[in-house]
């Protein structure tokens, strides 16, 4: 069963009366959104990311990697052990749950599962210890980073109301084991990592990053700033594409709002093809764009990109790089990397939070959304789960 949590920003400062009828009621409007969102689930099982709608068979398949998880159900069960029987309840969940589904990047939405503002120290300790064992230095710091940059939002909008450093929650899906199928996530606004682990294997997607601000010289949080690699490494490579080679990445030079196409409740959308066969790149340019991809699969420990990495250049012959967008120093733009086993979303969003400071509402730079996908049903991990139950007989 899943629990409602609202956050607890509101007991963090005085109200007027009439600021807290007015909260409640965007709460209750905001719980509300939620349950019909959920909704949508039902009647859409999922499939996963495909080009056409059909699943591509035999992708992917239950092997050992050498990588070891062991660290990561160590921490998962030291967290777990910090939770009262009530937390439990609210964070533990089948691993088959339609709950991995449930997650959003807006601020608005209720998440289940037990949030940062209502654990003490020792539990906040333990969550942040699980991140660190499933995470690279370089993936945590991104997280952590994401977290404070929602406080900084809230500092300029004047308003932390649903916002802030804290408002992220944990889930745990199905029991921490080396050989069953289990995972976590994190979910809130920016930030949603799926964490899918089947003896030494890894599924971490889907995955989302961003931000608004992205970079900050102000507020408690000053000198933060995120993607700016992913942004730039980007924008060098497509500025050094031939004229033949930008005449099929390029799908438009427009870019007047967003792109991305498999955010939160999309995670069976149609996608084909599009942009720029990798078969068409030079060595240098490959190193290029190999290393672009790094940059989002060494989120996690090395250990285990390796392991994506080798899967991701297996199936190099089959991706495509697209570009939405112009090429200009200071350009914002929308990229995609899509193969049968990846598929990457970079996108420079329109404002939100801070409209007020860009009235054309044009997509800018300090709003940034990024999300990692693996096509074809695995996702969550699901692909895996359902080889390990039929190799099994579940």
């Amino acid at each position: 069963m899943k629990h409602y949590k609202l956050p607890l920003l509101l007991t963090c400062m005085p109200l007027t009366m009439w600021a807290q009828n007015s909260e409640q009621q965007q709460l209750k409007r905001f719980e509300e959104r939620s349950r019909q969102q959920e909704a949508t689930l039902a009647s859409d099982p999922f499939v996963g990311i495909t080009t056409n709608g059909t699943v591509e068979p035999n992708v992917f398949k239950i092997q050992p990697t050498g990588a070891s998880t062991e660290p990561i159900k160590n921490a998962a069960d030291a967290f777990i052990a910090t939770l009262s029987d009530t937390q439990r309840e609210e964070t533990l969940f089948p691993v088959d749950d339609n709950e991995w589904r449930s997650w959003m990047n807006q601020h608005f939405y209720d998440r289940a599962g037990i949030g940062f503002e209502d654990m003490n120290d020792t539990q906040k300790g333990a969550a942040f210890d699980l991140l660190k064992a499933s995470l690279s230095d370089e993936g945590f710091q991104l997280a952590r980073d994401i977290m404070k940059l929602n406080h900084t939002l809230g500092e300029l909008k004047g308003d932390m109301f649903l916002l802030g450093e804290w408002a992220y929650w944990i889930t745990i899906m199905g029991t921490p084991s080396a050989t069953e199928p289990w995972g976590w996530q994190i979910d809130g606004h920016h930030l949603i990592i799926n964490f899918f682990v089947l003896g030494d294997q890894l599924v971490t997607t889907p995955t989302f990053v961003g931000s608004e601000p992205v970079t900050t010289d102000t507020g408690k949080f000053a000198g933060i700033e995120i993607l700016q690699d992913e942004q730039n490494q980007a924008l060098a490579f497509a500025q050094g594409l031939s004229s033949e080679q930008r005449k099929l990445a390029v799908v438009t030079e427009s870019k007047t709002g967003n792109h991305n196409q498999t955010e939160a409740f999309k995670d069976n959308a149609i996608l084909p093809y599009e942009g720029l066969p990798v078969t068409e790149l030079d060595k240098k340019q490959t190193k290029e764009l190999r290393a672009l991809i790094g940059l989002f699969i060494g989120q996690i420990k090395e250990r285990h990109a390796k392991v994506r990495m080798s899967e991701i250049v297996d199936h190099w012959d089959d991706t495509y790089f697209a570009w939405k967008g112009t090429t200009d120093d200071d350009a914002v733009f929308y990229y995609r990397i899509h193969s049968p086993v990846v598929l990457i979303e970079f996108d420079h969003q329109n404002p939100v939070g801070l409209r007020q400071q860009f009235p054309n509402r044009s997509p800018i730079r300090q709003h940034i959304h990024a999300v990692i996908r693996t096509p074809n049903g695995n996702d969550y991990g699901k692909d895996l789960l359902r080889q390990h139950r039929e190799r099994h007989h579940h």
